[in-house]
């Protein structure tokens, strides 16, 4: 296993290896750093050839609160906000 640290966070690669029946095994390691259990739902994006895998938020709504924050300066938005 290979500790990769980055943006003050460590990562985890590991190589796995896929099953006759398609499937994997994610690592301890990985499971434990992403708080998995039994039964939680997965997210598999994959671009040309990376993959990641990530846990299913319980709502997308939540997942995105804040996600624009910083994007405009406040001058901006209060300005907006009086057009309205």
């Amino acid at each position: 296993m290979i500790k990769v640290k980055q943006w003050k966070e460590v990562f985890f690669m590991q190589t796995v290896k896929m099953s006759s029946k398609n499937q994997i095994v994610i690592p301890k390691e990985a499971r434990e750093a992403m708080r998995l259990k039994g039964n939680d739902e997965l997210l598999v994006v994959v671009k040309g050839n990376i993959t990641v895998i990530m846990l299913k938020p319980k709502t997308y709504r939540s997942d995105l609160a804040g996600a624009g924050k910083g994007i405009y300066p406040r001058t901006y938005l209060q300005k907006e906000r009086k057009s309205w």
